[in-house]
């Protein structure tokens, strides 16, 4: 199932800047107004088609204290598509859209705990609802090649033992995953072929439909 989305809105006016480099996976340099400086990464997903020398970017202002950088990466534009890749928003969305009802698979449960830890893993959801629980693990997306998402973008220890974990907690309860897509040029949405590992067969058995 799919449903399509809403325009994001910012508190405060982002900043416009030209991407640089990624030192490492939380920290890029950016030049604004012709000036260096670096911001934070809230994504540590490869984005490797996204965070290119010169790409411009917007960044969200933040309060240098307690902090190693004054700004956030909020936005990639590429080819005049403004991407979100910020990978703490999906979470935000979903959380709301759950407890608004606008997601009709999950419309009788409700957050029972964020951050639930199952197994030694820590999903991001534990719902429940009509005598019911339901494991929710909510992935972002942000690789799009042809009008379709594909995650992971990257092999990845993490979604597997995830995906690991939901498919223990079937004999407890439901479990599902939510894939936000942060970009409006994808149309659909399928598991990325190109890795093969055991991320990408396993959730190809959860991927497949039910009879």
């Amino acid at each position: 199932m799919s449903h399509r989305g809403r325009q994001m809105r910012f508190n405060e006016p982002l900043i416009l800047a030209e991407f640089i480099s990624r030192p490492n996976r939380f920290l890029g340099k950016v030049r604004i107004d012709g000036h260096q400086t670096e911001c934070f990464i809230p994504n540590p997903g490869r984005m490797g088609e996204l965070l290119l020398p010169n790409a411009r970017v917007y960044l969200t202002p933040r309060s240098p204290e307690n902090r190693k950088t004054a700004y956030d990466l909020s936005l990639v534009d590429l080819d005049g598509t403004l991407i979100s890749v910020d990978s703490r928003v999906p979470n935000r969305i979903a959380s709301e859209a759950i407890e608004q009802g606008k997601i009709p698979e999950f419309s009788s449960l409700s957050v029972e705990k964020a951050e639930y830890t199952y197994n030694d893993s820590r999903l991001d959801f534990l719902l429940s609802g009509k005598g019911t629980q339901l494991l929710l693990e909510v992935k972002s997306g942000t690789l799009v090649r042809g009008g379709i998402a594909l995650f992971p973008d990257a092999p990845t220890k993490r979604g597997s033992r995830h995906l690991r974990t939901l498919m223990g907690w079937l004999a407890h309860g439901r479990a599902a995953i939510l894939f936000i897509i942060q970009r409006p040029d994808a149309e659909s949405f399928r598991p990325n072929e190109v890795y093969q590992g055991e991320v990408v067969c396993r959730f190809s058995v959860l991927w497949a439909p039910r009879g």
